[in-house]
């Protein structure tokens, strides 16, 4: 297959790209600034996937308010554009999106049929409401044109955890490599998570599924609590004592690290309701074992010389300037 990646040079495009070369696909990385390159890409591609946007790990100012949300909607709706411009458009359009978009949920899980969506919540911070409009907008932008020869799809997704540097897990870890491991906030919140390989194997079976369209929540069947969380991430790395982080020194932390609190204070209970009624088999459904695996990775390639950039992939990533 060709497979066009606007946007894929983060995490998640680093580890898609890698996924793909692995399986011998054609994979060509788009970057904003080329963006005049991206019609002749997309012709005749198989497969597009858009992660463009700017990374939400930073503080909330107006300015980071208008690159983060300008940066998703107008990348979606060029895509529109040049996709409805085609005469052999790619099969298939999987354009990023974000569990965030649910309400703070403790009370029950958040499934694609009977989540409920949030934004103006009584009591919640103005960063909360915000993560939210910005979702909301990303998909309205996504779905609002059709595309009548692509199926579309909206990839609600969790925080995905990989061993790579830099990563969510990796700072999670750090914490905890560091004594500092604890609960973080009151710890009822709950965590909605993914393996990386659960992740790279449901875009699969969402490529070849021609069933599926509109919203899909990517994220293990089993959020779980960050009290019970860090304990498991813990117990994985070999220790049992961990500070805890209470909401206040969060927030001056936060500040310092020029990032925002929601990342960890907000409740995530989704589940992928579409994904296990298909039948979908995750490799690493239960946060113990998926904890476990990542650790052993991390400590391996952090004890080794080599690492993800010096592996041998079994092809090449085109990379357009």
């Amino acid at each position: 297959m060709r497979i066009v990646i606007p946007g894929g040079s983060g995490q998640v495009g680093t580890l898609l790209c890698r996924h793909f070369l692995g399986q011998g696909h054609s994979v060509a990385v788009l970057r904003r600034q080329s963006s005049s390159e991206w019609p002749a890409q997309l012709e005749d591609s198989d497969v597009c996937i858009n992660l463009a946007g700017r990374s939400v790990n930073c503080r909330y100012t107006v300015r980071n308010r208008r690159i983060i949300y300008e940066s998703r909607i107008s990348s979606t709706q060029f895509l529109n554009e040049v996709i409805g411009s085609l005469k052999h458009p790619p099969h298939v359009w999987l354009n990023a999106s974000t569990a965030t978009i649910y309400r703070h949920a403790l009370d029950r899980p958040m499934d694609e049929a009977t989540g409920e969506l949030g934004g103006g919540d009584p009591g919640a911070p103005d960063t909360w409401n915000f993560s939210i409009d910005v979702a909301k907008g990303w998909e309205q932008a996504f779905f609002s044109t059709p595309t009548r020869r692509t199926r579309k799809v909206a990839l609600r997704s969790a925080m995905t955890f990989s061993p790579s540097r830099g990563g969510v897990f990796d700072v999670l870890l750090g914490l905890v490599r560091h004594g500092l491991g604890g609960t973080i906030g009151p710890g009822t919140q709950f965590v909605s998570w993914i393996h990386e390989a659960d992740f790279a194997n449901a875009i699969d079976f969402l490529i070849e599924r021609e069933d599926f369209d509109g919203v899909v929540n990517l994220a293990s069947p089993h959020p779980l609590p960050n009290r019970d969380f860090m304990r498991e991430l813990r117990a994985a790395w070999g220790t049992r004592i961990g500070l805890p982080s209470p909401s206040w020194l969060l927030e001056i932390g936060t500040l310092l690290m020029r990032t925002e609190s929601e990342l960890v204070l907000k409740s995530r209970r989704v589940v992928p309701g579409r994904l296990a009624a298909a039948g979908f088999p995750f490799l690493f459904p239960d946060w113990p074992a998926a904890a476990r695996e990542l650790v052993g990775r991390w400590r391996r390639e952090n004890e080794s010389a080599s690492s993800w950039k010096t592996r041998q992939t079994g092809g090449e990533v085109r990379w357009l300037e």
